[in-house]
C-alpha cells in the first residue's frame, strides 16, 4: 500500500489546534442557527441531537486510531487525544443543552428522568466515567499514573458501548444511522479483541522476512 504523503513535523500542533477549531464549528454554528431562529422545528431538540451525535462520532474516531495504525499503516496517534476530548466536551455540551435548554434546570425532573429513563441513566453514567479520562488525558498524569493510567483510559471501550446503547435507545425505532453507529462500536471493540493475534502473526511474520532476508545476506 503506497503510504500517505507525511505532515512535517513542524505543522503538528498547528494541525492539532486546526482539529480542535474543525471540530467545535458544528457546535457554533448550530447554536447560531438555533439563536437566530433558522432551525425548523424544535432548535433545542435539534442543537442536544447534534451535540451528542458529534460525541459519538469523536468517540468512534478516537477508536479507529489504533486500527488505522495496525492495518493500514496510517499513524494519527497524535490527533488520538484532541479527538477524545472534543468526544468529552460534545457529550458535556450534550447533557448542558438537555440540563439547561431542554430541562431549564428542573432539577427534579432531571432526577426522575435519570432515575426513570434507562437511556439517560447510561448516558450519564457514560458522561461521568468520561471525566476522569478527560482530566488525565495530558503528560503529566501519563508519568504520574504510569501503567495505572493506560488501565484507566481502557475504560473508553464501556464508554464507547454506553455511548452507542444510548443512542440506540433515545429512539423509538432504530433506524439506519443507529445500526451503522452501533456497527463501527462493535468492529472497533472486536478489533481489541483480535488485536493481540494479529499482532502476534504481523510480528512474527515480519521477524520471518528478517531472518530470510538475513539469511539470504550471508556469504556462500
Amino acid at each position: 500500500m503506497m503510504p500517505l504523503p507525511a505532515l512535517p513535523k513542524r505543522f503538528h500542533a498547528a494541525s492539532i489546534w486546526a482539529l480542535y477549531g474543525l471540530g467545535l464549528l458544528p457546535a457554533a454554528w448550530t447554536f447560531y442557527l438555533g439563536a437566530t431562529g433558522q432551525l425548523i422545528g424544535n432548535p433545542v431538540k435539534i442543537f442536544e441531537h447534534l451535540l451528542g451525535e458529534l460525541a459519538l462520532r469523536f468517540l468512534i474516531l478516537t477508536l479507529a486510531i489504533s486500527p488505522l495504525r495496525d492495518l493500514a499503516g496510517i499513524n494519527w496517534v497524535r490527533y488520538r487525544r484532541a479527538l477524545g476530548l472534543l468526544a468529552f466536551y460534545y457529550v458535556a455540551m450534550h447533557f448542558l443543552a438537555y440540563m439547561v435548554l431542554d430541562k431549564r434546570l428542573a432539577f427534579s425532573v432531571i432526577v426522575e428522568d435519570i432515575y426513570k429513563r434507562w437511556f439517560i441513566t447510561i448516558g450519564m453514567a457514560a458522561f461521568v466515567a468520561l471525566i476522569p479520562l478527560a482530566l488525565t488525558s495530558n503528560r503529566w498524569s501519563v508519568r504520574k499514573l504510569g501503567p495505572g493510567w493506560v488501565k484507566l483510559h481502557r475504560l473508553i471501550y464501556p464508554i464507547a458501548a454506553a455511548g452507542a446503547l444510548h443512542f440506540c435507545l433515545a429512539v423509538k425505532v432504530i433506524g439506519p444511522e443507529q445500526l451503522i453507529y452501533s456497527g463501527l462500536v462493535g468492529v472497533l471493540l472486536g478489533w481489541r479483541l483480535l488485536r493481540p493475534r494479529y499482532m502476534d502473526w504481523k510480528r512474527s511474520t515480519r521477524q520471518n522476512k528478517t531472518g530470510f532476508t538475513a539469511s539470504r545476506a550471508q556469504p556462500e
